[in-house]
């Protein structure tokens, strides 16, 4: 695929800051002059919104990990084919909150073999790789309770109700794909302060994609 502008992703455990980062990342890098646009998997279009809530509620679950595994890939079919890359071309910067990355640290865990993963994305991707993977990562327990802080009386995902360590697994499971890739992986410590992670990705866009930002940040809230 042809595209002009850059492919961003976040990727991380619950509770690490995903979101609040992203939205802070984006109003950086419109004031900095670059066009953005804002998405997140599963997700992004109607039909993959669509999954995502058969996804996350559950009750996809019980058609096993390599079912999941499909339904995730064919969202983010979807989701290339009718926003990011129509968006890149367009010269849009596009910063997504999770990607494939997830599907291999969540799915590949379950038990989606390498292989199974590998042509899932081939046929998903169309040859799409981020120019820059940003890994928040933090401690599985203190995740977790940032991400029950923050739900307060909602009831948890299909995945944040998984057992303690099957999330500081999945943790790991980043960890290992950040060390195999680090020419597109940066990996910050999301147990800093909001203020000081924001800080950290501003240089790392800086030193990877060469974005110039404005010397003071623009605060967006939690």
């Amino acid at each position: 695929m042809e595209k002009t502008g850059y492919f961003l992703t976040f990727e991380g455990g619950e509770g690490s800051g995903k979101s609040t980062q992203l939205r802070r990342l984006a109003k950086n890098m419109e004031r900095a002059g670059r066009r953005i646009r804002v998405t997140r998997e599963p997700g992004g279009t109607p039909a993959a919104e669509s999954l995502r809530v058969a996804l996350l509620s559950g009750v996809a679950k019980e058609l096993g990990p390599l079912a999941e595994a499909c339904l995730f890939a064919s969202a983010r079919a979807d989701h290339v084919r009718q926003l990011i890359a129509p968006a890149l071309a367009d010269g849009y910067d596009v910063i997504c909150d999770r990607f494939s990355d997830s599907t291999r640290a969540y799915q590949g865990r379950a038990g989606v073999s390498a292989s199974q993963l590998d042509l899932l994305e081939e046929l998903a991707l169309d040859g799409l790789r981020p120019d820059l993977t940003i890994l928040l990562d933090i401690d599985a327990e203190q995740g977790m309770k940032r991400a029950d802080a923050r739900r307060q009386s909602d009831n948890a995902d299909r995945f944040e109700a998984d057992r303690l360590q099957e999330h500081e697994a999945r943790r790991q499971a980043f960890l290992d794909m950040a060390k195999d890739d680090p020419d597109r992986f940066v990996v910050i410590d999301a147990s800093l302060s909001a203020d000081e992670v924001e800080a950290i990705i501003a240089k790392a866009v800086t030193e990877r994609l060469e974005i110039q930002f404005a010397p003071k940040l623009t605060q967006v809230s939690s």
